[in-house]
């Protein structure tokens, strides 16, 4: 069972969906390409709230220090990204891959976030904000998924309950809501492995058996 992380955004709460998910799972945690090193690392987030041993972290395959798209952060370390290079980690385990920024976002100077989502091969999930806008762009990120016929398990919305916005993303996205997180005042450990029974609206069935 591994699953894809990727977001309608940047800062749109990937590695707080991406640690729910360890959680709930029993699974590792892997981030494949890393930037803003520099602002922190998002294993170290992970790590802090989800308890994982570092041997469940898996090393990234490419790590740069400044928070900007790959392809920008590589280029100021003279660095080519090379998926050729990004080998998927060996685990009996579940396995939680976090993506960087949106589907689209540029990793070198011919290829996107998408080449790697397609060259792993594994399903999908989108994270996208519950509020206003989300529908666009929500949308649009499956609507690219599927010309690339790409695996979706489902989307996951980040935010306040927005009744109207999940039903219309099923809906107009032809996808499932796995499950929907309100704010969680402080993030710990101890709230994220809460949050499965009191902030979200969960389909385990749906995570476990993706369409």
């Amino acid at each position: 069972m591994k699953y894809f992380i990727t977001g309608t955004d940047t800062n749109v709460g990937k590695t707080v969906v991406s640690a729910w998910l360890v959680h709930q799972l029993g699974a590792d945690y892997w981030k494949p390409i890393q930037s803003g090193t520099l602002e922190g690392w998002d294993r170290d987030v992970i790590q802090e709230l989800t308890g994982l041993t570092r041997d469940r972290i898996h090393p990234e395959a490419y790590a740069f220090k400044e928070p900007l798209s790959p392809h920008a952060a590589a280029a100021l370390e003279n660095v080519q990204i090379d998926l050729d290079s990004v080998m998927m980690p060996l685990t009996d385990r579940p396995l939680i891959v976090e993506g960087a920024g949106g589907v689209l976002v540029p990793l070198n100077s011919s290829q996107t976030m998408m080449d790697l989502m397609e060259k792993l091969a594994i399903p999908v999930i989108v994270v996208a904000r519950s509020g206003l806008g989300t529908i666009n762009h929500t949308c649009l990120t499956l609507e690219a998924l599927r010309q690339r016929q790409i695996p979706i398990a489902g989307v996951i919305l980040n935010g306040p309950l927005n009744e109207g916005n999940r039903q219309a993303i099923e809906q107009y996205g032809r996808v499932p809501i796995l499950a929907q997180l309100e704010m969680i005042p402080c993030l710990s450990r101890e709230s994220m492995s809460q949050a499965g029974s009191h902030n979200f609206l969960h389909q385990e069935w749906c995570l476990r058996n993706p369409a």
